[in-house]
């Protein structure tokens, strides 16, 4: 009997997702990199793990700040584009975010743009935390960008249709069980279709993932780090320290 493949292992891999979203605003990712560095007073040669990487373009902003980052995701062909970009103190290699990749190695845990909250299962959202809590060192540092759960529902864009490469993406959204789906339909040579799902963790709820292992030092709304707002903050940025 073959095993279930989860949704983010065959859509992530898959070329088309890289089509979708080859358009990420670069200078963003650049700047929220810098904001956070300049913030959280990073220091030169910290060890830090960018846990779920995609093609490492974060990795590579904290590396050209001169730390020492190792990128990991799931995903193999995003990995084998990423080492494209290794040198002598930025590597990447393919991970399961739910288990320990390096015990007591790094003093920051960077998991960017929406990386949480994609299992089926409540105790794969604990298991990846604990790991998290075991590759940190004492006081160590992890930092969660993820989306404002709130402002997600109340401003659902439920259809859009995108042509990208001449290949059309239909794209329908919707809320169930508390989680957000995009059921992304293809149209190219052949049809295809994909399902993302992300759990709508609220603030309070990280608050009880996060407590066991993790004490919440800061939260901001937004990539240049102003404060969060539950009713009007794109983002829900979580700063945590290891208890």
């Amino acid at each position: 009997m073959l095993s279930k493949v989860d949704w983010f292992e065959e859509w992530f891999d898959s070329p088309y997702y890289h089509v979708l979203y080859k358009n990420r605003d670069q200078k963003e990712a650049d700047k929220f990199i810098h904001n956070l560095v300049k913030r959280l007073d990073i220091k030169s040669k910290s060890k830090i793990l960018d846990l779920a990487c995609g093609k490492g373009r974060h990795s590579l902003i904290l590396n050209q700040l001169g730390m020492h980052v190792n990128g990991v995701d799931l995903s193999k062909n995003s990995i084998n584009e990423a080492k494209k970009k290794q040198n002598k103190t930025l590597d990447f290699a393919i991970h399961d975010m739910r288990e320990v990749f390096k015990k007591n190695k790094y003093n920051y845990v960077f998991n960017l743009f929406t990386s949480f909250g994609y299992f089926e299962n409540m105790n794969d959202n604990i298991k990846m935390l604990d790991s998290i809590s075991k590759m940190l060192l004492e006081k160590g540092i992890l930092i969660i960008d993820f989306l404002n759960a709130e402002k997600v529902v109340k401003n659902l864009i439920r259809y859009e249709e995108k042509k990208i490469e001449n290949t059309t993406f239909k794209i329908n959204r919707f809320i169930k069980s508390n989680k957000v789906y995009k059921e992304i339909s293809i149209e190219d040579n052949v049809k295809h279709k994909f399902t993302e799902r992300v759990q709508l963790f609220s603030l309070n709820e990280f608050k009880k993932l996060l407590n066991p292992n993790f004490e919440i030092l800061h939260t901001f709304g937004d990539f240049n780090l102003n404060r969060f707002d539950v009713k009007h903050s794109n983002r829900l940025i979580i700063i945590a320290q290891l208890k």
